[in-house]
């Protein structure tokens, strides 16, 4: 089976033992150990995969972390299991850091069956980091976080190749976060930073107040371009390439729905103003005859608002609250649209 397909069956059991697994040994039978598996370990050698753990950390005698898991006979991985009904934010895992820096181990996992958290040493040798460098939700991931967790194979295992993308995925997240909350609120350091450079003169505080505004909205359209980009690509019609009998290409059918100018920039809209509570990717928009619907996911059921941009004397927007009811507002410009920026950022929220 491949792997995707290992992680797909696991994302099954995962959801399984969110209602049924009460207990950690619970969660270990059900998740945890076809987790290690679908890793490339047996999980019925000892030679691999060695549970309870036991190695004597200082006056810490007879502790044990939950798995241990070998190649070539030296231990690589460290795996601390909690109950699938606790959440890993609030766990403790004093453990997991004290096995850390008295193994040859380089690499820990923290996991309740639904999410699993990477640890390694990258800002101090043999000191198990406070943050992980990457999470893995089992139950909600895209592609790229499965390819990322490949890595973690036991087949093409490389401790340097991981330490250097782990390294490079601590400070993209890092450096994603942070201009994340310069989106929302540009700090007076940020603004002076970009300041210097379009501003001659003293930055005062008035200065600093002055070109705030603007900086964050320089931000703003930076984000809607990159969307639009996307967008271009996304509407591009595609050719048919089948040939028929003759050889010749059949002409593609014509529609008489047609996605508007107008609808395609409101869709831009609403995908910034949604995007700061989930993937981009998960905002799809699909046309209709009388209106044209934005989806998360391409699911009917989880609408986040209609354009009803079809009559010529006003344009509507239909607005949908986390329980589906859905309101109607009356927009003077397309920009009114960020006017109720608030309800479809937690309209998105709710398919969090």
């Amino acid at each position: 089976m491949e792997f995707k397909e290992q992680i797909k069956e696991l994302a099954k059991r995962s959801k399984a033992a969110s209602e049924k697994a009460l207990t950690e040994e619970a969660t270990k039978t059900s998740v945890i150990l076809p987790f290690i598996q679908s890793l490339g370990f047996d999980p019925f050698n000892l030679d691999e995969v060695i549970p309870e753990y036991v190695s004597d950390v200082g006056t810490k005698k007879g502790e044990k972390v939950d798995f241990a898991l070998k190649i070539n006979g030296e231990t690589k991985i460290l795996i601390e299991v909690k109950p699938i009904t606790s959440s890993l934010g609030n766990t403790q895992y004093n453990q997991l850091y004290r096995y850390f820096g008295v193994t040859e181990a380089n690499l820990a996992i923290l996991t309740n069956g639904r999410e699993a958290w990477f640890f390694s040493d990258i800002d101090a040798p043999n000191k198990m980091d406070k943050k992980p460098f990457f999470k893995f939700d089992l139950q909600k991931h895209d592609e790229d976080e499965i390819e990322e967790l490949s890595r973690f194979q036991k087949d093409v295992f490389s401790i340097e190749s991981i330490l250097e993308a782990a390294s490079a995925l601590k400070y993209s997240h890092a450096a994603a976060q942070y201009l994340k909350t310069q989106l929302d609120e540009p700090d007076d350091e940020f603004v002076k930073l970009i300041g210097r450079k379009i501003h001659d003169g003293m930055l005062t505080r008035n200065v600093v107040e002055q070109i705030r505004p603007a900086i964050q909205s320089a931000i703003e359209i930076i984000v809607r371009d990159r969307i639009q980009d996307r967008l271009d690509i996304a509407f591009r019609p595609k050719s048919d390439t089948t040939k028929t009998d003759g050889g010749t290409t059949p002409e593609e059918p014509k529609s008489d729905i047609i996605t508007t100018d107008e609808e395609k920039e409101a869709f831009m809209m609403v995908k910034a103003i949604a995007a700061k509570t989930i993937p981009t990717e998960r905002i799809t928009i699909r046309d209709a005859k009388s209106y044209c619907s934005v989806f998360v996911d391409d699911n009917n059921r989880k609408p986040l608002c209609r354009f009803y941009f079809n009559a010529k004397s006003k344009n509507v927007l239909g607005l949908f609250d986390p329980d589906k009811n859905e309101e109607k507002f009356e927009l003077t410009t397309l920009e009114d649209i960020y006017k109720h920026a608030d309800a479809i950022a937690q309209t998105a929220a709710s398919y969090v």
